[in-house]
């Protein structure tokens, strides 16, 4: 029952006796007040009765007779109590012969919500019907109600918790379908621009609290939203309503829609809300059926509101992640040094949209000892390890143009950590490529080591190393590797390889056996390793290719 019942109104009625006059006399009454009413003559027949019916075939009401021929109304009214689809069905005891207190107590007791004795005024036999559905309907009003919130309560921690656009138009349509609607229509404009049209279908009648149906996702128009905000909302902000026709829904959906899409037909009725003036708004239609009462229309505005700030707060997320993105791009160098006989390509690719920007970086310094490759990762991600690996490029630099060799680069870096920031700890690989490029020197402190690919296309990994920056600990001296021509060499940071849940180990094995195989061209393997390793990654990605000719 999804609209809201009136307190008193008529009711379908079960008149339960084995006495025909008194079926007659007491339907005739419960008739002339506008109830409907079924008859039983004995306990199992009225229990076949009520098994048998629908949900929505159910009487509201129960008169049983406490004398019946193959059991006592009290034993009925128990098996009416323990059965689950009945349990909340009232029950008013009628007797002519069980008058006694002792009788009226026994029947209270055993389940019954009335007990009248005959003879029976007309009057206080409609007003016990009236009282009891009275009660019964505010009671089953405030379940009703009750697991509504609930469920509206679910679905906002769901959108809140969604970690895109699609996730929050699965949880809202789904929210609609747990407050009652049949079939719901969400349309969205995502925080990058992209609009989402979720329907959210099922048989009319089966949608319900803790009730999921199909889901399905579609691009839409976005002049689908300007459509739908003509009907309800406009321009302002807010939450607002509005019934449309099945013409006026088709109308909205005209041309809007992907080819093979079909959402649920009208009528509808459309909630919109807005946060943020100029944001475009959210959407989200249901069959009327649904919004039918007062409870509902809140219930359904709420969850359409909470739609809207869920929405706002992706939105907030992708433009102070793009921000901090571009904060952190612009560490990086921008270009790098054209070097004779050395070919350079380096990618970069940040973790996914819901991450903290880490510290991920590289650097390539043409300096009087050769041209000095590094890459380097700070502890964490927040904007504060940005920064830091911002200090550290720049200091890099400034370092490697006064002329120091690897090992005392890294020395001096450790210092500048411990000094400046102390507690913060990174990990950095050099590798200075002599100008003749016949040889490298390489010095690692705690990073991935780098890996060696020579020209008959043996591949290893150069597994000299140190302790990682921000220690105070001393660096062992760069060890030399002889690079013959048409050598490659990749660095990389953990992201390409590391995980969740997998070993390390592992995922070094198989970027070996990958670069083994990977074009000499070092843009075309930057994008094959990118391809094939970070497709799904949790952290920054950064990695850096240098062919010596």
């Amino acid at each position: 029952m999804t609209g809201t019942p009136r307190d008193a109104g008529p009711a379908t009625v079960l008149v339960l006796d084995d006495n025909d006059t008194t079926r007659y006399i007491v339907g005739s009454w419960l008739g002339r007040a506008g109830h409907a009413v079924v008859e039983a003559v004995d306990g199992a027949q009225a229990l076949e009765l009520l098994d048998a019916a629908r949900p929505e075939e159910l009487p509201e009401l129960a008169i049983v007779d406490v004398r019946l021929p193959d059991m006592t109304g009290f034993e009925v009214c128990e098996r009416i109590k323990q059965r689950p689809h009945t349990a909340d069905l009232p029950v008013v005891h009628i007797s002519a012969t069980a008058i006694e207190a002792s009788d009226r107590t026994q029947g209270l007791h055993r389940g019954a919500d009335a007990y009248l004795t005959e003879p029976i005024d007309p009057a206080e036999l409609q007003a016990t019907v009236t009282a009891v559905l009275r009660y019964t309907r505010a009671r089953r009003r405030a379940e009703r109600l009750a697991a509504q919130v609930a469920a509206l309560h679910r679905s906002t921690l769901a959108l809140y918790g969604a970690g895109g656009t699609e996730a929050l138009v699965t949880a809202a349509a789904s929210g609609a379908t747990e407050l009652g609607a049949a079939r719901a229509t969400v349309v969205v404009l995502g925080p990058h621009g992209e609009t989402l049209n979720l329907a959210h279908c099922s048989e009319p009648g089966t949608a319900g609290p803790g009730q999921q149906a199909a889901v399905r996702v579609a691009t839409a128009s976005p002049d689908l939203l300007d459509a739908l905000a003509h009907h309800a909302l406009g321009d302002a902000t807010g939450t607002d309503t509005a019934q449309l026709t099945a013409a006026e829904w088709q109308d909205a959906l005209a041309g809007n829609t992907e080819p093979g899409d079909t959402p649920p037909p009208g009528p509808v009725t459309l909630f919109a809300a807005r946060t943020k003036p100029g944001r475009p708004p959210v959407a989200l239609a249901v069959d009327p059926r649904a919004a039918a009462g007062p409870d509902e229309l809140r219930l359904l505005s709420q969850l359409t509101q909470a739609t809207a700030l869920a929405l706002e707060a992706l939105r907030s997320q992708a433009e102070e992640h793009a921000l901090a993105l571009t904060l952190q791009r612009s560490f990086l160098p921008s270009r790098l040094p054209a070097v004779a006989g050395v070919d350079l390509a380096v990618r970069y690719e940040p973790a996914s949209d819901r991450s903290e920007i880490g510290g991920d970086f590289y650097e390539a310094i043409d300096t009087p000892a050769g041209l000095l490759l590094a890459i380097g990762d700070v502890a964490g991600h927040s904007l504060e390890a940005a920064m830091v690996m911002g200090e550290l490029r720049h200091a890099l630099r400034a370092y490697a143009l006064e002329g120091h060799d690897p090992q005392t680069l890294l020395h001096r870096l450790d210092t500048l950590l411990v000094r400046l920031r102390p507690g913060v700890t990174a990990t950095v690989c050099l590798v200075l490529i002599e100008p003749g490029r016949r040889r490298i020197h390489v010095a690692n402190a705690g990073h991935l080591p780098p890996l060696l690919r020579s020209p008959d296309g043996t591949v290893r990994y150069l597994t000299e190393h140190g302790i990682l920056l921000g220690l105070d600990l001393p660096q062992p001296p760069a060890a030399a590797h002889d690079t013959p021509p048409g050598s490659t060499l990749l660095l990389v940071t953990d992201g390409l390889v590391e995980v969740p849940g997998e070993n390390l180990e592992d995922g070094l094995a198989g970027l070996r056996e990958f670069f083994a195989g990977a074009p000499a061209d070092p843009e075309a393997a930057g994008d094959l390793l990118l391809g094939s390793f970070a497709k799904a990654q949790a952290d920054d990605v950064a990695l850096l290719l240098a062919h010596l000719h």
